[in-house]
């Protein structure tokens, strides 16, 4: 066993006599670097195209659905299932529901009620690309996961793929606190 000794003894002296500290720091920074754009980020930003639901709004015309300014949509951070071939209750097929969620408490205009609103991630397939929302009315700090919408809830599944947010209605909000 002493000639295995020496001969990792030998590798260990010749890699320190031909590598300096730097030049191990810039090769450990290179693989770090390196792998940052491999391994999934959390939290990551969907609101590039934040805006873009603003500009269909209609003058006259009472939002459905498929508009961001539909009311369970209050805290919506994503793609909307109802424009991706599902509906803002149901996942379009080929996806699951995400396990996890975040609430949002919205009013309907129509009863002046507020209700709890379950923020499902569609997952399981890319992302959708149609009708991105990011309203994020009472949005709280990511240290609050429950009420943060700025993370991929798909996470928890065994698929990470995003494709599109519903807003499922889950109760009534009773007001107490």
């Amino acid at each position: 066993m002493k000639w295995l000794d020496d001969l990792f003894e030998r590798k260990t002296r010749k890699v320190a006599q031909q590598s300096s500290r730097r030049g191990a720091l810039i090769r450990i920074g290179k693989l770090m670097v390196g792998t940052a754009f491999v391994l999934p980020v959390l939290p990551f930003d969907r609101s590039a195209q934040a805006a873009a639901g603003a500009a269909r709004k209609a003058a006259n015309a009472k939002p459905g659905e498929t508009d961001c300014e539909y009311w369970r949509y209050c805290a919506q951070d994503g793609y909307l299932c109802s424009c991706c071939g599902g509906s803002a209750n149901t996942c379009p097929p080929g996806t699951e529901a995400s396990k996890v969620a975040w609430i949002g408490t919205c009013r309907n205009p129509d009863d002046g009620k507020d209700y709890l609103i379950s923020y499902n991630d569609c997952c399981g397939k890319t992302a959708c690309g149609r009708c991105l929302c990011n309203t994020n009315e009472r949005e709280r700090p990511a240290y609050r996961m429950g009420v943060h919408n700025d993370i991929n809830w798909c996470m928890s599944n065994d698929s990470s793929m995003f494709h599109c947010t519903l807003a499922a209605v889950v109760g009534v909000a009773d007001g107490q606190g």
